[in-house]
C-alpha cells in the first residue's frame, strides 16, 4: 500500500519543477499509466502505483538534465529518502536506458512504452487548431515520419517499447491518445494551436 498520497506526488513535482510543458509531460505520462493499469484490471493501490510512477519518473529532469551524472540519479535518491515504495524507485530507474535496468515487469514496460509517446502526442495536439480533438494513430504515425518534427524524440524508441509491452503499435498510440483527451483541459489540448513542446 503506498504511503504517499497523489498530492504529496504533486507537491514534490511542484517543487522540483518549474517548466509548465515537463509538467504537463509528466501529467500526460500519469494519466497513460493509469489508463494500462485500468485496462489491465489491476486494483486501485497498484492503479496509484504506476499512475505515481508516472508522474514522478522526470522529477530531476530540469534541475539536473545531465545523463551522465544526473537525471534520474538525483530522483532516484530523493524518492529513496522519501520513502517512496522499490517498484516505484526501480520504475523511475528503469526508464533510462543508460542506466541499464532491465524492464522485468509490466509496470516498468509500460512506462517505457508511454514516455516519449505521451510528448509526442503532446507536441502533434498542440500544433493542430482543434488541439488533441479527432487526432488518430495514423496522423500521429504521420508525423512521426518527418524527422524535423519534435526532433528529440526518438521514433525507434516509440516503436521497440510498444513492442515490448506486447501492444501493436497502432493500438498503442490510439490508447494514449484515448487516455490523454480525458485529460485534455489539464494538459492544454483543446486547441491551443501554436503552443509548442519540446518533446
Amino acid at each position: 500500500m503506498l504511503s504517499h498520497s497523489r498530492a504529496q506526488a504533486w507537491d514534490l513535482l511542484s517543487e522540483w519543477t518549474q517548466s509548465d510543458s515537463l509538467r504537463r509531460h509528466m501529467l500526460a505520462v500519469e494519466a497513460a499509466m493509469r489508463a494500462y493499469a485500468g485496462r489491465a484490471g489491476l486494483s486501485p493501490g497498484d492503479v496509484e502505483l504506476w499512475g505515481l510512477t508516472g508522474l514522478l519518473h522526470d522529477l530531476d529532469y530540469e534541475r539536473f538534465p545531465d545523463l551522465e551524472t544526473g537525471h534520474p540519479r538525483m530522483a532516484i535518491a530523493e524518492l529513496t529518502r522519501l520513502g517512496y515504495p522499490d517498484e516505484l524507485i526501480r520504475g523511475v530507474a528503469s526508464h533510462a536506458d543508460y542506466l541499464d535496468v532491465s524492464r522485468d515487469s509490466d509496470m516498468e514496460r509500460a512506462l517505457a512504452a508511454v514516455d516519449e509517446l505521451s510528448g509526442f502526442i503532446l507536441a502533434c495536439a498542440y500544433v493542430r487548431p482543434q488541439g488533441i480533438e479527432g487526432l488518430t494513430a495514423k496522423s500521429v504515425k504521420k508525423k512521426l515520419k518527418q524527422p524535423s518534427f519534435a526532433a528529440a524524440v526518438n521514433r525507434d524508441d516509440i516503436t521497440e517499447t510498444a513492442a515490448a509491452l506486447g501492444v501493436e503499435l497502432d493500438e498503442h498510440i490510439t490508447f494514449v491518445i484515448g487516455a490523454l483527451s480525458v485529460h485534455a483541459d489539464e494538459l492544454g489540448l483543446r486547441g491551443a494551436a501554436g503552443e509548442g513542446l519540446s518533446a
